[in-house]
């Protein structure tokens, strides 16, 4: 890494600094106003700089988010693949346990590409990509799981046939449904834990996460 960083040029060194801060300052407006509330105008007011010189270094508000988004997604996926290197193997209550430690570290982040949609908006392939790296280390602990000697559901017959968002992953149906239900279930825990949702409720949040990762793991 620090000799791709020497083979730099100063003009290209300065630039990468620029566009580093430029998402800073990003997530500090994300942390207060949201994604929607984006603005690069605002940023470059903030680095002593008129709107068209930042629009230099990112071309507009777009290339701004797809760049968070990015490095969101970038970060989440190494997070999963060093909790499978770590287990010798993807392990679903490791990765979710990473998964919750990586949600937690940075809520902002998390609901950026977790939370609401930013209208409008329309992740490119690589992104999507980087999405799909996440899902298949999921599908891959899964997978790996001893197979239910229970009938299959009508869930799993539906799979079968609809498994465009398993990206040609050769998980089983009853895979596929486990790892949908590892998904929604600690996603819904931790949008709610993320939020605020359970303060007051005099329950402890990771309780809650273990409780329910059991039940899935029992199932």
């Amino acid at each position: 890494m620090m000799e791709a960083e020497d083979a730099k040029t100063p003009r290209e060194r300065y630039r990468a600094q620029v566009r580093a801060e430029v998402k800073e300052h990003a997530w500090e407006q994300i942390a207060t106003a949201g994604a929607s509330g984006l603005s690069l105008n605002a940023i470059a007011k903030k680095m002593g700089m008129s709107g068209p010189a930042l629009y230099r270094y990112f071309a507009g508000r777009d290339e701004l988010i797809t760049e968070l988004i990015r490095d969101a997604y970038r970060s989440a996926a190494d997070a999963m693949s060093a909790s499978a290197q770590r287990s010798g193997g993807p392990d679903v209550s490791a990765l979710a346990h990473a998964l919750r430690a990586w949600a937690l570290a940075d809520p902002h982040r998390y609901f950026l590409v977790y939370g609401t949609p930013v209208p409008g908006y329309h992740a490119p392939d690589d992104v999507t990509g980087i999405a799909s790296e996440i899902m298949a280390t999921l599908l891959d602990a899964c997978a790996a799981l001893p197979r239910s000697s229970a009938p299959g559901t009508p869930f799993d017959e539906h799979l079968a046939s609809h498994r465009d968002w398993a990206d040609g992953h050769p998980a089983p149906p009853a895979a596929l449904h486990r790892a949908l239900a590892f998904w929604t279930r600690l996603h819904g825990l931790l949008s709610l834990e993320l939020a605020g949702h359970f303060t007051g409720m005099g329950f402890d949040p990771a309780l809650l996460f273990e409780a329910e990762l059991d039940d899935l793991l029992s199932r």
